[in-house]
């Protein structure tokens, strides 16, 4: 369940956003992230609130369905798939570019391979969907970890000055921009019906996923801008293997 969560939340939210925000407020790239996270809290509290109470999959067409009616089900179920389709391209595109700096292969069409192949495993079952997932998050926060060990050490303390570039508009800006970042957190409501004791799991599973990529997040940031030149990094589509 946690993986689902941490799953859809890792990717190009930590992978390109970084180096979009820099130029926005500087250092404090690293709050925005904190703060994007805490704007999130709310939405995943009243997301696990709906799901314990009606521990259905279906996720957010389900809960409008039953309030409002079919048609307006319908329309957030569509809207829904839309928001994750974007948010799959975003992922792909972001993603995409790190594998290019191994192989040489055209980014765009890259992406649309390993979409393709995702599209192929999901319509094959849920099983083998699962154990893709929990493969690929597993390896994902195991090399974050490992960046993180391995840069830490790396981290000058004059990079953080300053630390706000552009004032609070400018680090409201950032919060606005990584905010898509934790798009992932609420989607254990989409699968409520396969939890067990939902009451309990979900909001833990919720809250505990968006904890551990929040800190994951901040920590990583962190010692992006420690290690290296924000002028480096900045509008670049692999910040992190910069």
């Amino acid at each position: 369940m946690i993986a689902i969560s941490v799953g859809a939340m890792i990717g190009s939210g930590i992978f390109i956003l970084p180096a979009l925000a820099i130029p926005i407020t500087g250092p404090s790239v690293i709050l925005a992230y904190i703060l994007a996270g805490l704007v999130v809290l709310p939405a995943a509290l009243a997301k696990s609130e709906m799901a314990t109470a009606m521990p259905r999959s279906g996720g957010t067409y389900l809960y409008i369905d039953r309030a409002m009616g079919p048609m307006m089900g319908t329309v957030a179920g569509i809207g829904t798939w839309f928001a994750l389709t974007f948010k799959s391209a975003l992922a792909l595109i972001g993603g995409a570019p790190y594998i290019v700096l191994l192989l040489d292969v055209p980014v765009k069409a890259l992406a649309l391979g390993i979409g393709a192949v995702l599209v192929v495993v999901n319509i094959v079952g849920v099983k083998q969907t699962g154990w893709l997932q929990t493969g690929v998050v597993t390896a994902m926060v195991l090399a974050l970890l490992g960046f993180i060990y391995s840069g830490v050490t790396w981290v000058e303390a004059d990079q953080y000055h300053p630390f706000v570039t552009k004032g609070a508009s400018g680090l409201m800006a950032a919060t606005g921009l990584v905010f898509v970042s934790y798009a992932g957190v609420t989607k254990i409501a989409s699968v409520a019906e396969e939890v067990e004791r939902p009451g309990r799991n979900i909001p833990l599973g919720m809250l505990a996923s968006l904890g551990f990529t929040a800190l994951l997040y901040a920590v990583i940031v962190y010692i992006m801008v420690g290690v290296t030149d924000t002028g480096t990094i900045a509008g670049s589509a692999t910040p992190m293997a910069d």
